[in-house]
């Protein structure tokens, strides 16, 4: 099905930005990948106090990558994330401090890195699908987002520490900086999509 520049189900950047064919349009999704990759990296290094831990709002700027570039070009973003990770750039929360490269990714943590792209791609084929037209749709949308991260971020933290030890210091301390940052991107997701 073709869909047109007005669909209320299109990712936003191509309501947004669209019309490009052959090298324009390698040109914008690179420069679209690397302006997501550049708000991931920034939005891991801010830190804010919240108890009982303090976060980050690196999982909010994934279900926000998701909703506006939608499933392909929202997970080609993090996977470029990933990947500047990879080779040593310092792009994650902690980074250098706690380790760079391969290293840091097979640490405590590294599950929940695989975790954002399992949640672009959920949130982004979701909101493709009517999800983000409605503040309660699209806070559905991130919170099944946020299931899969927790999912594979669980699934390696417990292959580390145990699935009790997982589960108190993994998951319990972050889920209400998570509700708060659900209802965030619903607010702001469904604020600038179209209605109909």
């Amino acid at each position: 099905m073709i869909r047109s520049a007005t669909s209320p189900n299109l990712p936003a950047i191509d309501r947004l930005w669209a019309g490009q064919t052959g090298l324009g349009r390698l040109a914008r999704m690179v420069a679209l990948i690397a302006f997501g990759s550049a708000l991931l990296w920034a939005s891991a290094k801010i830190e804010i106090p919240f108890w009982p831990v303090p976060a980050t709002l690196t999982s909010l700027v994934v279900v926000l990558i998701g909703a506006f570039y939608g499933m392909r070009l929202g997970a080609a973003t993090v996977v470029a994330y990933l990947a500047e990770g990879l080779v040593g750039l310092p792009v994650f929360a902690g980074t250098p401090e706690k380790g760079i490269g391969f290293a840091y990714m097979a640490g405590p943590t590294g599950g929940y890195l695989l975790g954002f792209a399992a949640a672009v791609v959920v949130v982004g084929w979701l909101v493709e699908r009517g999800w983000g037209r409605s503040i309660v749709s699209m806070a559905g949308a991130a919170l099944l987002a946020n299931m899969a991260l927790y999912v594979f971020g669980l699934a390696w933290l417990t292959h580390l520490i145990g699935l009790e030890k997982a589960m108190a210091f993994g998951l319990m301390p972050f889920l209400a900086a998570d509700a708060v940052k659900i209802m965030i991107a619903a607010g702001i997701v469904a604020a600038t999509r179209p209605k109909s």
